[in-house]
């Protein structure tokens, strides 16, 4: 199975998302790229079985030009099909912001035709052990999904 891993990381948080969940997958034997957001085209997701955005929330919800240029291209998409999932990190000062981009992929990617196949995992900025925990548990959902 190939999974597709993007992320946009501002402050490395959720590179090292993304870092946590490459390992997993590929512990599970996926064929595992990740790329960042700015370096990668949406379409290349349509190469890959399970599809995964990591990304942060600035502020209070409003997308970074990075995110919005990534969020507009992949909205062209037909990802019908495609298993999928989101995660991301935030910060809870901004209350109902919080992790606010990680929600509107999750709703993108459903408008688009793709299978969620894990719950969001939403951290409040870095991944410590308990974040570790859900990264993990949300690699299993993936593979139980994908490989049954």
């Amino acid at each position: 199975m190939k999974a597709r891993i993007v992320y946009a990381s501002m402050t490395g948080n959720d590179e090292d998302m993304a870092d946590i969940l490459e390992e997993d997958l590929q512990d599970y034997g996926f064929d595992v790229e990740t790329s960042d957001i700015g370096f990668t085209d949406p379409s290349d997701y349509l190469e890959s079985d399970l599809c995964v955005l990591v990304t942060y929330t600035y502020g209070e919800g409003v997308m970074t030009d990075e995110l919005q240029d990534f969020y507009d291209e992949m909205s062209e998409l037909d990802l019908t099909g495609k298993k999928f999932a989101v995660m991301g990190s935030g910060d809870k000062v901004y209350g109902t912001a919080y992790c606010q981009n990680v929600f509107d992929f999750e709703k993108l990617f459903k408008k688009l035709g793709a299978i969620e196949v894990a719950k969001p995992v939403t951290i409040e900025q870095s991944p410590d052990e308990a974040a570790i925990a859900l990264i993990d548990a949300a690699a299993q959902e993936m593979n139980d999904a994908l490989n049954g």
